[in-house]
């Protein structure tokens, strides 16, 4: 199996999201281009997850448009899009059986059954060490799991990955090993990926782009040396991470 080389660009005009009776997302306009790795920050509750989760349709917008390579996302039907647009969440979780059953859980959903060489491909697509494959998920450390999630996604041949604080359970080892899986990922597999981090220093490690939210608005989006430079940046990034590297405090 070799994983299709395709890039999608995104297009986000005036969205907004209400929930529970309350706005979510505000007059949101974006774009995206192709085989970019666009990081998000912001405060808890400022609406990254709520972002990604539209794009994939687990939210329905209220007002606006969502275009995914120049194709509103509502002409597709959920498995159309989701077969495109790969999600990777906090905590991944690890369904009963082998690594290599997880592995071709997505696929099967669509009809398909995985060759084991296929499946050996994607787990050394997503760094995952070939001699699991037969072994219980349950068993799998957590940056393991993050990393059988990568190869999980990677199935369906997404061509654009939504990473929603993909390393924020894990420690410092383990985050190093996932952002390395994911780096190289993007670079061989030209992926685009909207990537949800706590992090400044992570933003710094793997963005291209960094777009800041706060209540909901877009702030700022700018590149990752004009956002974040300590000595240049944007104040109001920077005062996100409390002068910690570790992670942006609500």
């Amino acid at each position: 199996m070799s994983m299709r080389l395709g890039m999608s660009t995104l297009s986000i005009r005036q969205l907004r999201l209400r929930r529970g009776g309350k706005t979510v997302l505000r007059d949101i306009s974006l774009k995206v281009a192709a085989g970019e790795l666009l990081v998000v920050i912001g405060r808890s509750g400022s609406g990254k997850s709520s972002l990604l989760r539209c794009i994939n349709r687990l939210n329905d917008i209220e007002a606006g448009a969502i275009r995914l390579d120049g194709r509103d996302i509502t002409e597709l039907s959920v498995t159309q899009l989701r077969r495109t647009v790969g999600m990777l969440f906090q905590k991944s979780t690890a369904f009963e059986g082998t690594v290599a059953d997880n592995i071709g859980y997505g696929a099967r959903l669509h009809g398909q059954n995985l060759s084991r060489a296929a499946i050996l491909e994607l787990m050394a697509q997503a760094s995952l060490e070939a001699e699991l494959v037969d072994e219980p998920a349950e068993k799998l450390s957590g940056g393991q799991e993050q990393r059988l999630a990568i190869a999980r996604a990677l199935a369906l041949s997404p061509s654009l990955l939504l990473l929603d604080e993909p390393t924020s359970a894990l420690d410092p080892i383990a985050t190093k090993s996932v952002e390395a899986a994911l780096l190289r990922l993007r670079s061989e597999a030209n992926l685009t990926m909207i990537w949800v981090s706590h992090s400044i220093g992570q933003a710094r490690r793997v963005g291209s782009r960094v777009l800041l939210l706060e209540e909901g608005r877009v702030l700022r989006v700018d590149s990752v040396d004009n956002m974040l430079n300590p000595e240049t940046g944007d104040a109001r990034a920077l005062a996100f991470a409390g002068g910690d590297e570790a992670g942006l405090q609500a």
